[in-house]
C-alpha cells in the first residue's frame, strides 16, 4: 500500500497508484464475470467485501492505527455505501446480462458525471470548449460501444433485449452513485483542511477509512443477499476452485490494493484527472474478454473506444496545458521554429528573450506560491 504523507507525494507513488487503478481495476470486471458462475450477485459482493474489510481492518490494527473516530467513521460508512455498494451492486448484477468488456465501457460514463456533478468547477469546466467537446465525444463514444447491445437482438429475443436495457440503466445509476461518493470524499477533505488551517483535525489513516467503507458495503450486500434469498440458495460445495481464485483476487487486489490506491489518488490529484481510469479500464477488459472469454470484440466496439479515449484528451486539455513539462516542450518547439526562421544574427536575441520569459514565469510561480501560503 502506498505510504501516506502530509507532504507532496513522490511522482513514483502517483505513477504506481495510477497503474494499479488502471490495470488491476480493469481486470476486476473480468474476474467478476468468472466468479458469477458460482456466486449469485449479492452473495459475491457480500463475501468479497467481508473478506477484504476484515483483512484490511486486521492489518490496520496490527500496524497500530487508530480505528475509530465517530464523525470520521460515519462519513466513511456513507461514502462506502455510495462507492462500493451502489456502484458495485450495479456492476455485479449487470454482468449477468452484459459482458465484462461492455460493462466497463458503460462504466466509463463516470468521467462524464465527474464533470457534470463537480459543481465547484462548473464555471471552469463549462467555459472550456475542449471539455464541452470532450463531453460530447464521451457520450457519442459510449453510445457507439453499447448501441449494438440494444439494437442487435432479434424480435425473438425481446426478453433478453429488455434485460440488457435494464442492466444499462442500472449501470448509469451506479456510476452516478460512485461519482457523488468520490466528490464528497474529495471536498470533505478540502473543507476540513481550510477550516483547520495549519492545525490538522483528528483523522483516521486512509487505509482505516477504506476498511470502514468495505465494512459498509459488505454489510449492505449481506443484508440484501439474506432478504432476497440468495444466501438461502447458496452452497459452498458448489463453488468451483477457479471461482474461489477469482474471489480471492477481487477481495485482495481489486478491493484492497486498487480501491485503496483510488482513494489515495483522490486526496492528491484532481478528481477529473483521477476519473480517467474509467477510459483505461475498458481497454484492459476488452483485451481480457477477447483472449480469455467467448465474447466477440467487434470493430464497432474498438472504434467507439477510440472515440471515448479521444474525449479524455479533450476533457483534460486544461490540465495538460498547465503541466510544466508540456509547457517546456511547447517552448522548446517554439524556439526551434524561431531558429529555423530567423537569420543567424538574431538567434542570440531569441535565446535571450526566451531565457527572460523562463525566468519571468518562475518568478510568477513563486509569487503565486507565496500568496497561497
Amino acid at each position: 500500500m502506498i505510504k501516506e504523507s502530509t507532504n507532496k507525494p513522490a511522482v513514483a507513488s502517483i505513477v504506481f497508484a495510477y497503474l494499479v487503478v488502471y490495470i488491476v481495476w480493469g481486470s476486476t470486471f473480468f474476474f467478476i464475470e468468472k466468479a458469477l458462475r458460482s456466486f449469485s450477485p449479492f452473495v459475491l459482493g457480500s463475501v468479497r467485501f467481508i473478506i477484504a474489510g476484515t483483512l484490511l481492518m486486521s492489518f490496520c490494527w496490527l500496524k497500530g492505527y487508530k480505528l475509530y473516530i465517530k464523525s470520521v467513521v460515519k462519513e466513511a460508512l456513507f461514502i462506502g455505501f455510495l462507492l462500493l455498494f451502489i456502484d458495485m451492486a450495479a456492476i455485479i448484477w449487470s454482468e449477468q446480462y452484459i459482458s465484462s468488456a461492455i460493462v466497463t465501457i458503460l462504466s466509463s460514463a463516470t468521467a462524464i458525471w465527474f464533470i457534470v456533478f463537480d459543481k465547484p468547477k462548473w464555471k471552469q469546466n463549462f467555459s472550456s470548449p475542449p471539455i464541452i467537446l470532450g463531453l460530447l465525444f464521451g457520450f457519442i463514444g459510449v453510445f457507439m460501444l453499447f448501441a449494438e447491445q440494444i439494437f442487435s437482438s432479434n424480435d425473438t429475443d425481446q426478453t433478453d433485449n429488455k434485460m440488457k436495457i435494464t442492466a444499462m440503466i442500472v449501470l448509469i445509476i451506479g456510476t452516478i452513485g460512485w461519482t457523488v461518493g468520490s466528490l464528497i470524499s474529495k471536498y470533505n477533505k478540502e473543507r476540513k483542511d481550510k477550516l483547520n488551517g495549519d492545525q490538522p483535525s483528528e483523522d483516521l489513516h486512509v487505509m482505516v477509512k477504506t476498511a470502514w467503507q468495505m465494512v459498509s458495503a459488505g454489510t449492505a450486500f449481506t443484508i440484501v443477499a439474506f432478504v432476497n434469498g440468495e444466501y438461502a440458495n447458496f452452497k459452498i460445495s458448489n463453488v468451483l476452485p477457479n471461482d474461489w481464485f477469482a474471489m480471492a483476487y477481487l477481495a485482495t487486489m481489486g478491493s484492497i490494493l486498487a480501491f485503496g490506491s483510488y482513494i489515495w489518488l483522490l486526496q492528491h490529484r484532481p478528481a477529473t484527472e483521477v476519473s480517467t481510469y474509467a477510459y483505461v479500464n475498458p481497454i484492459v477488459a476488452l483485451v481480457l474478454a477477447h483472449y480469455f472469454t467467448d465474447h466477440i470484440v467487434t470493430k464497432l466496439q474498438i472504434f467507439g473506444l477510440i472515440v471515448v479515449l479521444s474525449s479524455v484528451v479533450l476533457m483534460n486539455w486544461n490540465l495538460y496545458n498547465d503541466n510544466r513539462k508540456f509547457k517546456a516542450y511547447k517552448r522548446a518547439k517554439r524556439i526551434k521554429k524561431l531558429r529555423e526562421m530567423a537569420p543567424k544574427s538574431s538567434i542570440p536575441r531569441i535565446i535571450e528573450i526566451t531565457n527572460f520569459n523562463s525566468k519571468h514565469e518562475k518568478r510568477k510561480t513563486k509569487s503565486k506560491q507565496k500568496q497561497e501560503l
